[in-house]
């Protein structure tokens, strides 16, 4: 039975009828007035020096109305981190990846924008490549940045505990390997950008971004523009999984182009230049030593790390953080060596997707646990169980779990799965094409530390009451972009007040509403929803102080709760006060009659007696993280975890995989829309899925994508899911709103390795290779069966 009236129920989501029927406005869908189309050329090549660019035939083009270059845009630097700002707005010097933004064009319809592009002559000098991000440090190998010797662009050498000590402890050492391919994150909305100038110099576009403030600042510092006149809205978005949390060349080029004509710029990426542009999941090359004792106790990790993430740096110095720092959970680890290096290639650009750098690592060392296990005689299960941390420890890297509901995750997985009663007999692989397998996962709930050095609220919330009295408004620059946090926030703001879900509005996604950092390391629930519970109590004491005074009663022994004042100390007439009301209303025909003062009536007189009752709320982090190099990277307020069980069937002639059911269960501190928790959770399980068997960038010996477009680059369809089981796990996290915390993208981590680990019990092979396609996983069968021959 749940505590609260609103929370932790099954609310429907306040954008669903909108999405359902077609009403909710994406920003293709926006108009304005005399509105230009938007067009980029992009390099041909994956390498070249820039001899010369000219526009003068596509200025001459009929219908166009600007043409714009490095020249008029400049070289201001910029990128995500402060510390590796290697990009600009257009290339000036050279190109680095087949796709890099050279010019742009706005015209008055997209056929004359493309033609305008096509006629812009740009002489090259083509440069050598790199494409393999495993040769891209050695000597003689052509530097794409002179920023980056040997084309590293960031690496990081930790030592925790003593590995030395670990070697000698352990009973049983391992090493093993995996990599895997660039994936894109597939949203269903590509990028789309509208700009418009206003006669005061100011600068508003609306951009299906998943980050408004880190966005409003780069156009303000790229584009030398005050911060104060650029306003940055986030209409409906059509899904982001990380990618679309950087500001974009696309961004700025039609900022740009909205100022040079005056008029407003409108650009949409077609599919292919959502692969070029990408920003999505890294090339990762993973090798890690594991030291267990006797009895499955975990001695040591060595880990080495190296990922691809193509020409620039964008999120990349936070990724090969997050690739080391998040195995510092959820298990007992001692001593943890990690040195990982991130390279440039002439690629596209590698950003954040969903679970952050922490994907394969996971899927790595979870299925290494597996290994151990097998080795050991022990059960995967009951060696996890055996490592497990609990509330209260800190991970060897500083780490500090607050709540941990990973035994509990396990435990239920492991019973829902009928895990003990399906497992191939005696711990052996059955080779029979049948298998199941299970995995962990642990990640954080939203960075302990923005991008920028800054001591920023994280974010901000206003709430302000109706002045007619009866409803409010929650204004938050929160990114709802598709994971429901706007409902989130109506659901806390509707507790807080005792108010029915529809008298809750939700303004969101916008700069000039309030403060918030974007939709982003899952942190919306545990950051914002603590600034909102804050601006909703905020309020919500205004109005009892008000009518308190003027019941000469104190103001605690009243509340509000379901849509009416009830006191807390007997009964109170409030006639008085009703009849004021009353008088204001005559000719109402729904005006209130029952004992109790209605909210509308509360919030009326409220603001008869204060003026506008506005609620305001913040939330910052406490100070995180070790004394070490980068220990800022992976601290958090509270972590989540999950396991995950997966039970597949492998045609043993033609390799292709079947996953019949994934039970997963996670612990999200505390549900506060159960409907949304399971559907994240549901999700994480069909995109782990897809990088699991399907999902991979594949590149030609010229480094241009041979298939960047939704026919070619497989994802799951709903013809591939499994039967899925979502268990939710509430631990009550202390520092979280009402005891939550995330599942957004931690759910994710588990999903790779649990089938991993299920195709081995199915065929006794072991893939080191991701995605584990029909080809390989044959290919691999093969080479099995001839060794045993």
């Amino acid at each position: 039975m749940s505590k609260h009236r609103i929370l932790n129920t099954r609310a429907p989501r306040v954008d669903a009828a909108d999405k359902a029927t077609g009403k909710a406005l994406y920003t293709d869908d926006l108009k304005r007035p005399s509105v230009l189309t938007g067009a980029i050329l992009h390099s041909p090549l994956a390498h070249a020096r820039i001899l010369n660019i000219d526009t003068s035939r596509a200025e001459k083009l009929p219908g166009v109305k600007a043409v714009v270059t490095h020249r008029e845009a400049g070289t201001t630097p910029y990128g995500v981190s402060p510390a590796r700002y290697d990009e600009t707005v257009f290339c000036h010097d050279k190109v680095r990846y087949v796709g890099d933004e050279i010019a742009a064009v706005a015209a008055i319809d997209l056929d004359t924008a493309l033609e305008a592009t096509s006629l812009i002559k740009v002489d090259f000098e083509e440069l050598p490549v790199v494409l393999d991000g495993r040769t891209a440090m050695d000597e003689g190998q052509p530097q794409l940045h002179e920023m980056y010797k040997n084309n590293i662009c960031a690496q990081v050498h930790w030592h925790f505990g003593d590995i030395e000590e670990g070697r000698r402890e352990s009973h049983l050492i391992r090493t093993d390997r995996l990599s895997s391919k660039m994936q894109d994150a597939a949203f269903m909305e590509p990028q789309s950008i509208l700009a418009e100038t206003e006669s005061s110099g100011s600068l508003t576009m609306w951009s299906s971004t998943q980050a408004p403030h880190y966005i409003q600042r780069t156009l303000a510092m790229a584009l030398n523009i005050p911060l104060h006149k650029v306003r940055v809205i986030k209409p409906a978005v059509g899904g982001g999984f990380g990618p679309k949390a950087s500001c974009s060349s696309a961004e700025l080029a039609t900022c740009l182009l909205a100022i040079r004509t005056g008029q407003p710029v409108k650009l949409t990426f077609d599919r292919e230049q959502v692969f070029l542009h990408s920003r999505a999941r890294h090339q990762f090359f993973h090798t890690m030593t594991t030291g267990v004792k006797k009895d499955g106790s975990l001695a040591f990790l060595e880990h080495e790390c190296l990922l691809d993430g193509g020409a620039y740096a964008s999120f990349g110095i936070a990724t090969i953080y997050y690739s080391g720092s998040l195995l510092g959970g959820p298990y007992r680890l001692k001593n943890m060596k990690y040195d990982g290096h991130r390279v440039v290639t002439n690629k596209p650009v590698c950003g954040a997707q969903r679970g952050h750098g922490a994907v394969i690592a996971r899927a790595l060392f979870e299925v290494q646990l597996d290994r151990i296990a097998e080795e050991l005689g022990m059960d995967p299960v009951e060696l996890r169980l055996k490592n497990v941390m609990e509330a209260g420890e800190t991970t060897c890297n500083e780490l500090f779990v607050s709540s941990f509901g990973m035994r509990e995750a396990l435990e239920a997985v492991r019973d829902s799965a009928a895990w003990k009663k399906k497992r191939s007999s005696g711990g052996k692989t059955r080779r029979d094409g049948k298998g199941i397998g299970a995995a962990c996962g642990f990640f954080v709930s939203g960075a302990g530390y923005p991008i920028y050095r800054s001591r920023t609220y994280h974010c901000t919330v206003v709430t302000k009451v109706d002045e007619v009295g009866g409803g409010v408004t929650v204004s938050s620059g929160a990114a709802d972009i598709g994971q429901g946090s706007d409902t989130v926030l109506a659901m806390i703001t509707a507790e807080e007040l005792g108010l029915n879900l529809d008298d809750v509005r939700v303004l969101s996604g916008d700069s000039s509403l309030s403060v918030d950092l974007g939709a982003y390391s899952s942190r919306t629930t545990l950051m914002t929803g603590h600034a909102c519970r804050e601006a909703a109590r905020d309020a919500k004491k205004q109005i009892l102080e008000a009518i308190a005074g003027k019941l000469e009663v104190p103001a605690e022994t009243l509340d509000l709760r379901e849509g009416k004042v009830v006191s807390l100390a007997g009964e109170l007439d409030f006639s008085r006060l009703r009849k004021e009301y009353l008088q204001e209303h005559k000719g109402f025909s729904d005006l209130p009659d029952t004992p109790q003062l209605t909210f509308a009536e509360a919030s009326r007189i409220a603001f008869l007696e204060l003026g506008t009752i506005v609620g305001t709320g913040k939330y910052r982090p406490p100070p995180l993280g070790g004394s070490f190099k980068g220990a800022k990277v992976g601290t958090s307020p509270a972590f989540g975890c999950s396991a995950q069980i997966a039970e597949v069937t492998v045609d043993l002639e033609t390799g292709e995989i079947t996953v019949g059911h994934i039970t997963g269960a996670h612990d999200c501190g505390y549900a506060i829309n159960v409907t949304q928790v399971e559907g994240q959770m549901q999700g994480s399980m069909m995109m782990g899925m897809g990088e699991a068997l399907m999902e991979q960038i594949i590149y030609d010996n010229k480094g241009r994508i041979v298939n960047a477009n939704l026919a070619e680059y497989k994802i799951p369809t709903a013809l591939d899911m499994p039967h899925l089981d979502a268990i939710i796990v509430e631990s009550n996290e202390p520092n979280g709103p009402y005891g939550a915390k995330e599942v957004g993208e931690g759910a994710i981590m588990p999903v790779i390795p649990c089938i991993l680990n299920a195709i081995y019990d199915a065929t006794g092979v072991r893939i080191e290779e991701l995605p584990v396609t029909p080809e390989r996983l044959v290919a691999a069968m093969q080479a099995a069966k001839s060794r045993r021959g």
